[in-house]
């Protein structure tokens, strides 16, 4: 699990960028700036969506400070169809084995409803331009999720 303070895990996943096209991405890529990372269950339900839309439409406040990565274990696809039915402006991650997931604490048991499950714990990071974890949030609720974002980041 990554922890506050620590360096964040390395990763190297197929996505998708703002116009849909495929790359592969890394967090080397985004050294020298700030990274907002965050891992959603799954594309086009309700509370995922409207997390995704949350930091599309606060991305001009987000760019003064951070790039941002969505990561849910969709694939490529699902993720394409999503980015075009709700615009969104930054890419999306594929970790259809979770492993990434996995190693920053945002897979792993889980209650919905009273019944216990594996799956993807909402969960964001805000990482710094050396790669070093500055705020984790674990169980995310999405509601005024992105403004606590925003103040960790000077916003």
């Amino acid at each position: 699990m990554v922890l506050e303070g620590k360096s964040a895990a390395d990763f190297k996943l197929p996505g998708i960028d703002e116009q849909g096209n495929e790359k592969t991405y890394s967090l080397k890529d985004f050294k020298g700036k700030p990274l907002v990372l965050y891992f959603y269950p799954k594309d086009n339900t309700p509370g995922c969506t409207q997390e995704a839309c949350d930091f599309r439409d606060n991305m001009a406040r987000l760019l003064k400070g951070a790039a941002v990565l969505g990561v849910s274990p969709d694939s490529i696809s699902s993720h394409k169809k999503f980015r075009e039915k709700h615009t969104i402006p930054y890419p999306l991650l594929s970790d259809e084995d979770r492993k990434i997931a996995l190693a920053y604490g945002a897979y792993g048991e889980k209650t919905s409803y009273g019944k216990k499950s594996m799956g993807i714990i909402r969960s964001t990071f805000l990482i710094d331009e050396k790669g070093i974890v500055k705020k984790a949030w674990h169980g995310v609720k999405v509601a005024g999720h992105v403004d606590e974002v925003l103040e960790a980041l000077g916003e």
